[in-house]
């Protein structure tokens, strides 16, 4: 007879390789169907439809690490030392970039408040602007959930806003990319065209390292940005090791889509649907916004509007720089765009929201 510890590490086991299984054969359908970025949206489309029906799906945390790891260190090899000039000479839209991402989440605060003011009754008033605060910032959802937690806010309505809007943004715009026909735009190709083994494994452990020492002193999203941050200083300086194989992106790009998907549970489904639709609503609003404010800046960066609509979208950073590099929109651009950005929001969000309490207390 089977012990129930064993019982339950065979499950523990179990639901994270059946949901891999069905979410690579959502992906090989999307290949079928020739969707754009085929290996991230058909696991995150199958994984998020069986998970809001009740489906025990799950996400292995080292899987999801490890996928953050890869897509960190290909996007770190398109800042050869040319591609890092061009994007450095960007400084000031990538500025200007940054602070419309922050009025435009204070926006987003600032409306859902008004919204929900009537209809959240068990919030305080603090905890009403707390929430309606952090679920605007367009930022890291974990990061900006934790944050919430330490003033007291609703973090299930503050992780349900930035997974809803992450979801929205993930399908939309690589299927209006498709739609607009643009794709192969990017002249920049990584520093590295051919994989070397000897080479692959010195990358693999440097960038690794740099995960690492991310993660030692608690910065955020340390798989990503620390391999990204190494393999750019390593091609920023001309050092050629390898290229990664596509396999390797392909199978990333879908462990990161299963972890999206298994967010949207049956309970996140009931999560004050006024409030979801609210989200998902401005969120629509805000990718019009943000598709006009970068055809504006288009005009005087002489890039491609496709480019900048994916630097400045509010999504993920990892889920819009695998749309830029699968369908070569200005990957070392929409990477830069969306790397300050959410460094700027994570330093700021919680000072500003500090301020601006107290500021209220005094008005």
């Amino acid at each position: 007879m089977i012990s129930p510890s064993r019982s339950r590490q065979a499950s523990a086991w179990l639901r994270p390789i059946l949901t891999l299984l069905l979410a690579y054969g959502a992906a090989r359908l999307c290949v079928w169907w020739q969707t754009p970025i085929p290996w991230m949206i058909g696991p995150l489309v199958v994984t998020s439809l069986v998970s809001v029906l009740g489906a025990p799906t799950a996400s292995w945390t080292p899987f999801r690490n490890a996928g953050q790891w890869v897509i960190g260190a290909a996007l770190g090899l398109y800042f050869t030392p040319e591609v890092g000039a061009l994007v450095a000479g960007l400084w000031w839209a990538i500025a200007l970039g940054i602070v419309w991402a922050l009025v435009l989440g204070l926006g987003f605060g600032v409306w859902l408040r008004r919204v929900h003011a009537q209809h959240l009754p068990g919030l305080s008033a603090a905890q009403l602007f707390g929430t309606t605060y952090f679920a605007g910032a367009i930022g890291g959802a974990s990061e900006m959930t934790l944050i919430a937690e330490r003033h007291g806010a609703r973090t299930d309505l503050v992780a349900a806003a930035h997974s809803l809007r992450v979801l929205l943004v993930t399908l939309s715009i690589p299927f209006a990319m498709q739609a607009w026909g643009v794709s192969g735009l990017d002249l920049a190709t990584p520093g590295a065209r051919e994989v070397h083994v000897p080479g692959l494994g010195w990358l693999a452990l440097l960038s690794l390292a740099g995960a690492l020492g991310m993660r030692k002193f608690g910065r955020a999203n340390p798989w990503f940005m620390g391999a990204l941050l190494v393999t750019m200083a390593l091609t920023l300086s001309g050092v050629v090791l390898s290229a990664l194989p596509g396999w390797l992106t392909a199978a990333a790009q879908l462990v990161i889509g299963v972890s999206l998907g298994v967010r949207f549970t049956p309970a996140f489904v009931h999560t004050a649907p006024r409030w979801l639709a609210s989200v998902a609503l401005a969120s629509g609003v805000m990718m019009v916004l943000c598709a006009a404010f970068a055809w504006l800046l288009a005009r005087f960066t002489g890039l491609h509007p496709a480019t900048l609509i994916l630097g400045t979208s509010p999504g993920g950073i990892a889920e819009m720089a695998i749309t830029a590099k699968v369908l070569q929109l200005g990957v070392p651009v929409v990477t830069a765009f969306q790397v300050c950005r959410l460094v700027a929001v994570l330093v700021l969000a919680e000072p500003v929201f500090r301020w601006w309490s107290v500021q209220r207390r005094v008005c």
